[in-house]
């Protein structure tokens, strides 16, 4: 599974159905594993929380998050040395979004 990272496709939710709050999302591609905390205020990321990062060597892939706050996108460029920690915490940013689970 590794190997096919690049297949991966990351796209951004519609931020604008979004209600202010907090949602949980998780992705693996083994052996990593994410989970998040996504902070929506006013229709935009205010913050994610990575409450869970089994990520072998990938930590320094952790930085991906300050990129996708500044951007309010997940078009974002992998962290060297970190691919499948960085596409692993972008997949699980957009599930958080994408599912919507909020987080009471």
């Amino acid at each position: 599974m590794v190997r096919n990272v690049q297949h991966i496709s990351v796209s951004m939710p519609d931020l604008s159905v979004m209600q202010d709050g907090n949602y949980i999302g998780e992705y693996s591609i083994s052996p990593v594993y994410v989970k998040v905390e996504v902070s929506i205020n006013n229709h935009q990321i205010t913050d994610i929380v990575i409450l869970q990062h089994g990520n072998g060597l990938g930590s320094a892939a952790e930085s991906i998050v300050d990129d996708v706050v500044k951007k309010q996108s997940l078009d974002i460029d992998a962290v060297s040395g970190a691919t499948v920690s960085s596409k692993c915490i972008l997949k699980a940013v957009e599930n958080a979004i994408e599912k919507g689970d909020f987080n009471k």
